[in-house]
C-alpha cells in the first residue's frame, strides 16, 4: 500500500509545529527556515495552509536534475535528494511547479520532503490532524476538487501598479 501526506488547510491553525518537527528531524535544529514543509499564511483571511512536496508521479525536479541527484525511494515513493551527488545548481527548484524544492545555503545543496523515510514527523507533530500520513488513494485529485467546490469563492483582487514620482538629479547644478 502506497502512502502519502494528506494536507487539509481547513484544519490548520498556523501553530508551525510541523515546521519545527521537520527542521529538528532533518537538520537537528528548531528552525522553520530549514523545514521541508511550510505553512502559508493568508493574512487577510486569517487562514493557514501547510504545503510540501507532493511526490509527483511525473517529478519534474527529478527529470531536470543534470547530475541525477534526485532518485525514487522504492519503499516510500518519495523523491529523495542525494546530498553527496547534488551540486547545488538549483535547476530542480526552477523545475518544481509548486515551489517545494528549496536551496539550503548552509549546505549549498537543495532540500525537499523525503517523507522521513516513511514516518513523517510533520504528521506526528500536527495537533489538529491537518497533516496526516494516509493511503495515497485518499489524497486524489477528485477529493481535492470536491473540497475546492465547497469553499466559498471570493472575487479576485487586482492591484495595478501605481505611478511613482522619480526625482532626477542634474550633475551640473
Amino acid at each position: 500500500m502506497a502512502m502519502a501526506l494528506q494536507l487539509e488547510a481547513e484544519k490548520c491553525t498556523g501553530c508551525l509545529q510541523c515546521e519545527m518537527a521537520c527542521s529538528y528531524e532533518n537538520e537537528g535544529v528548531f528552525n522553520p527556515a530549514k523545514s521541508r514543509i511550510k505553512v502559508f499564511t493568508f493574512h487577510e483571511e486569517g487562514k493557514f495552509a501547510p504545503y510540501t512536496c507532493t511526490q509527483c508521479e511525473e517529478a519534474w525536479c527529478m527529470h531536470a536534475c543534470p547530475v541525477e541527484a534526485i532518485v525514487v525511494d522504492m519503499a516510500t515513493g518519495a523523491k529523495n535528494v542525494l546530498e553527496d551527488v547534488c551540486v547545488g545548481c538549483k535547476v530542480c527548484t526552477i523545475a518544481c511547479p509548486f515551489g517545494t524544492v528549496n536551496y539550503e545555503p548552509d549546505s549549498g545543496k537543495v532540500i525537499k520532503c523525503d517523507l522521513c523515510g516513511g514516518d513523517p514527523w510533520c504528521a506526528k507533530a500536527c495537533p489538529t490532524g491537518a497533516i496526516t500520513y494516509v493511503d495515497d488513494s485518499d489524497t486524489t485529485y477528485e477529493r481535492m476538487r470536491a473540497w475546492a467546490q465547497q469553499a466559498p469563492s471570493a472575487p479576485a483582487r487586482f492591484n495595478p501598479p501605481q505611478p511613482k514620482s522619480v526625482q532626477i538629479f542634474d550633475r551640473e547644478s
